[in-house]
């Protein structure tokens, strides 16, 4: 496998995502005392709760506890004693009511990554904190229009973030097409990494992990380490992959198979797009199209440089070759032929309507008060400050700008972003997504339809130590009088 430059930008038809192939091991922690996986095991996914007369009520404990994790015993963090934690399957139109109970030993809260809701109340509401011994009753009800697509829910008080996404807080939502695409099979893969001591113990990481956002020496899909799947020739099967790391890029490679991109995001093409490789940033979903050819291939993840640490001497901060995350064993009597994927309608096009306001945000990391800030415009996070006003209704223009030298994944809650323009440059198409890379000195810029709800909620880094560190800020979309 040839490397790839950061000059020659990996765009999977314009995506906004930047990979650089190098070898190397990625940040964190030495090898020694690390937890021996069993690899192999036939593949397995999260437990699955579906919604039924429009309604999926549940019940989510956020624990700490004994898990099977890369097919041993554990002491990790868990939804209902599970790593994942279920996935929750929804339809437009939907209501979702989630009662998070916290049996953790700090302050937690949940968060519905992606999903089109309202912030406000008992909605998707990040302010909300739900102490240790406590309960809190969230209620989400999806719009008719809710676009389909995989989506995931994780915690997000600030400052907890990423030690409880990387101990094991995460699982998959998954908002069903008005009508399905036809495929053989459906599967769940959400990727994510943490490191175990050889007694199955959380290992954290050092200051420095922290600092340039902490990657984990086991690589898990569905808590497993190298699962081997199988299918027949020709079968068609759909995979919605969800990169749940904290810091950690994923370059995804399936060779001597067939890939078809269907969205990132919550986004959707008109058409599948033939693809070779997907490059998720942590916070990222594929939806991906595999038809199956006879043969074994290995789902293989690359290395994907994010950056350097400049400022802290130089070393590069690269999400390091994993190899192999998965086996595809296909054998057997070829599957039945399965008719095209039908055209999806097209998105509406945010570069024809004249934004109500242009913004440029500045996203920072630099030496300070004895260690080390991570600001945008200047300023840490402050959950009584309000940083940007909009008006319900409107379309902005946001030109995201990096000032450092490592790449930051921007998530942006509740409404989706239509990206622009990358380094200035216009971009082809109609491309959405809840999370944009912009690449290290360089910008991005998306247009925002701030269409429905009002209320307050945050955009921030999504490698989550820089979050935890002060990389956020607050929005409030207000109504007009």
């Amino acid at each position: 496998m040839q490397p790839i430059s950061r000059r020659r930008a990996l765009q999977l038809g314009g995506l906004g995502l930047a990979g650089v192939a190098l070898g190397g091991t990625g940040l964190a922690w030495s090898r020694e005392s690390v937890l021996d996986p069993r690899t192999g095991a036939d593949w397995s996914e999260p437990k699955l709760l579906s919604s039924e007369n429009g309604l999926l009520r549940v019940r989510l404990e956020a624990a700490e506890g004994p898990l099977t994790i890369a097919g041993r015993e554990a002491t990790a963090y868990g939804y209902n004693g599970g790593l994942p934690g279920p996935t929750l399957r929804l339809r437009p139109g939907d209501r979702l009511q989630a009662r998070l109970v916290n049996s953790l030993g700090t302050v937690t809260n949940l968060h519905v990554h992606g999903l089109y809701v309202s912030p406000e109340g008992n909605g998707d509401n990040v302010f909300v904190a739900v102490q240790p011994g406590e309960s809190f009753d969230y209620d989400y009800q999806l719009p008719e229009d809710h676009p389909p697509g995989v989506y995931w829910y994780h915690p997000h008080h600030h400052g907890m973030v990423a030690d409880q996404v990387f101990g094991g807080l995460y699982g998959a939502i998954i908002v069903e097409d008005p009508d399905e695409p036809p495929v053989t099979r459906e599967r769940v893969l959400v990727v994510s990494d943490i490191t175990l001591d050889d007694a199955g113990r959380l290992r954290q990481p050092s200051t420095m992990a922290r600092m340039m956002g902490r990657e984990g020496e086991l690589v898990l899909v569905n808590g497993q380490v190298r699962p081997t799947l199988t299918a027949r020739p020709g079968e068609r099967e759909r995979w919605r992959i969800i990169n749940a790391c904290s810091a950690r890029y994923l370059r995804l490679r399936l060779d001597g198979q067939q890939m078809q991109l269907l969205g990132i995001d919550s986004g959707r093409f008109p058409q599948p797009r033939d693809v070779d490789e997907v490059v998720l940033a942590t916070g990222n979903r594929a939806d991906l199209l595999v038809t199956a050819a006879e043969g074994a291939s290995t789902l293989d993840g690359l290395a994907v440089d994010r950056g350097s640490a400049g400022m802290m001497g130089g070393s590069g901060t690269s999400s390091g070759n994993v190899g192999a995350l998965a086996t595809l064993r296909v054998t057997g009597t070829p599957g039945p032929q399965l008719p095209a994927i039908p055209a999806q309608p097209v998105p509406v096009d945010l570069r024809d309507v004249e934004p109500a306001a242009r913004r440029r945000l500045t996203f920072a990391m630099g030496m300070g008060g004895g260690g080390m800030s991570f600001t945008i415009d200047g300023k840490e996070f402050d959950a009584q400050r309000i940083d940007q006003t909009v008006q319900v209704g409107t379309v902005e223009e946001w030109t995201l700008t990096n000032a450092s030298s490592m790449d930051h994944p921007v998530h942006l809650h509740v409404w989706p972003m239509q990206i622009v323009a990358e380094a200035g440059r216009p971009v082809d198409g109609v491309i959405r997504q809840d999370v944009v890379n912009v690449p290290a000195r360089s910008d991005v810029t998306v247009r925002v339809a701030f269409d429905e709800f009002g209320g307050r909620t945050v955009y921030h880094c999504h490698i989550l130590d820089h979050e935890d560190n002060g990389m956020m800020g607050v929005v409030e979309a207000q109504r007009a009088p």
